[in-house]
């Protein structure tokens, strides 16, 4: 009897781990398919600026890369005046892009698009880094979801200095029983994690959380990202910086034609 409930734990034990397994890799697929979708849409982002108060920007893709312009501060949108000024900065920004070299727009869009390739890559590693374990699951908003609990996997080598803030950190997501999207995300720093390059140290009490939420049907893109960091810098100084901001209005912007660029 003891060996039938001994192999019936193990067999559950291995059965909850191989769901855990399926869930996290159905949820990084449809995390890619959202990254290759993202730089499709238009957005408004809501910041909280460091000393307070807050500053909303509109951010649009104008021929291959973002721009950003500012649309209300506190919550208040920008005198007629200020409006203006805007205006006048975006319509320089197209015409300039509209002008430029091939060169010139090829290196520029391989800059953002390396930024791009960064946040993926962080992305990707943290279900590498990172071992899962599903724990329950719950109603979150409108979703059901499954409950995963992330701990540092043991052997993990970072591939880029970024990445290696990883091998500390513990994690919780929230995954949409049905998309297998990430609703929500924390990750906490839980031991101190060298950074040799930099001479930087990134601390405990370091947090970020993500939340996600429906664009279309089958496309999720982030609704609010909040960051508390914690670093010391040459092993010495400490130096902390944090981030709110707050996603919304999503949608595919009228294409900008480019003039016929110059050789």
């Amino acid at each position: 009897m003891k060996q039938i409930l001994l192999l019936a734990v193990l067999s559950s034990a291995s059965l909850a781990q191989q769901d855990a397994d399926t869930i996290i890799q159905r949820s990084v697929a449809a995390n890619e398919a959202d990254w290759k979708a993202a730089h499709e849409y238009d957005y408004v982002e809501r910041d909280r600026q460091k000393g307070g108060g807050t500053k909303t920007f509109e951010e649009r893709m104008i021929l291959g890369s973002p721009y950003e312009r500012v649309v209300a501060v506190n919550d208040k949108p920008l005198s007629a005046e200020q409006q203006a000024g805007e205006q006048q900065k975006l319509d320089k920004t197209v015409v300039e892009r509209q002008k430029e070299s091939q060169q010139e727009r090829g290196q520029r869009i391989a800059k953002y698009e390396r930024e791009r390739e960064g946040d993926d890559l962080m992305m990707e590693q943290l279900t590498k880094a990172l071992d899962f374990k599903q724990v329950g699951e719950q109603r979150l908003g409108a979703q059901d979801v499954y409950v995963l609990k992330a701990t540092p996997r043991p052997g993990y080598k970072p591939p880029t200095t970024g990445a290696k803030v990883l091998t500390g950190m513990e994690g919780k997501l929230w995954i949409d029983a049905e998309t297998f999207q990430w609703v929500k995300v924390e990750a906490t720093v839980i031991r101190p994690v060298s950074i040799e390059g930099f001479l930087a140290e990134v601390e405990p009490g370091t947090h970020f959380e993500l939340e996600k939420a429906p664009v279309t049907d089958s496309i999720w893109l982030p609704k609010h990202f909040a960051m508390k960091s914690q670093a010391k810098v040459l092993f010495f100084f400490t130096r902390k910086s944090q981030a709110d901001e707050t996603y919304s209005d999503y949608h595919k912007p009228a294409p900008i034609k480019a003039v016929a660029a110059e050789p």
